[in-house]
């Protein structure tokens, strides 16, 4: 008897230590699988972050603005060398106001799509227009100065020597009938001839143009244009004459001279800059 029940203890403490080495190897696996876990979720949220923030906001947003500013200013500088002639500082700024001068009645000053006077016709203006405003942009051709101006939309070159900055207007009549006496003539262009004559100069000889015709109602009307008068701030004259016709009717006598003042670089207050 009691060596059976003696084998029957051994079996069973065989049993438990069996039942003790199954529980212990099942803890020690369940701690291998957090750790793996936790490290795969780890490593792919960093690096998912970091690559997204590279691409997108320094590589090619960076490479875009530069590349875009390089266009333009590469455009804006094949424009330019494209033009006849070299750049020229000029008088007349961006916004500045011009007016036509030296441009005969009957005739009208060509607006050109680039500088030169075989430069395509792109808009024309009237002889008395003060209305051209300039871009800020110039050239100087080697026997000619020019403006780019926009007028009525059109944007185009005109030459330097038919615009000028208008300048104040005053009343020449004492100061003209002061050199001599009063004038009168048949016509209202006879009429204008000694008055234009004495503004004009003979060194450098003034170009002088009629840019109003002819015109009689209650007085006799007539405007002259007196361009190169040999000062470097005015560049000439709008000399608008008034006839009084005489008491036979044949004649026109001078009844007043209204002098406006044509600037080339500008003008300060009432005066040529």
């Amino acid at each position: 008897m009691t060596t059976r029940h003696s084998l029957q203890s051994a079996a069973l403490s065989r049993i438990v230590l069996a039942l003790l080495l199954a529980l212990a190897l099942l803890a020690a696996g369940c701690g291998s699988d957090d750790d793996d876990t936790t490290a795969d979720t780890t490593t792919s949220t960093s690096t998912g972050d970091s690559d997204d923030t590279t691409d997108n906001d320094t590589t090619d947003n960076d490479t875009t603005d530069n590349d875009t500013t390089d266009n333009d200013t590469t455009d804006d500088d094949t424009m330019d060398d494209a033009l006849p002639g070299e750049p020229w500082d000029g008088f007349a700024s961006e916004g500045d106001l011009l007016s036509v001068v030296g441009v005969a009645y009957d005739d009208v000053l060509n607006i050109r799509d680039v500088p030169g006077t075989n430069a395509d016709i792109v808009a024309t203006a009237e002889p008395t227009a003060d209305d051209l405003v300039a871009t800020g942009r110039a050239r100087e051709l080697p026997q000619s100065l020019w403006y780019e101006v926009a007028a009525d939309g059109v944007t185009g070159w005109v030459s330097v020597r038919f615009l000028a900055f208008m300048g104040a207007t005053d009343d020449a009549t004492a100061e003209f009938l002061a050199g001599g006496p009063p004038v009168e003539a048949e016509t209202m262009v006879d009429l204008a001839q000694p008055i234009i004559e004495f503004y004009a100069s003979d060194e450098p000889p003034s170009n002088m143009v009629q840019s109003v015709g002819a015109s009689v109602g209650d007085l006799g009307e007539i405007t002259y244009d007196v361009i190169g008068i040999g000062d470097d701030a005015i560049a000439g004259y709008r000399l608008h004459i008034f006839g009084m016709p005489t008491a036979s009717g044949e004649s026109f006598a001078l009844d007043s001279i209204e002098r406006t003042y044509f600037c080339s670089r500008g003008v300060s207050g009432d005066f040529c800059a």
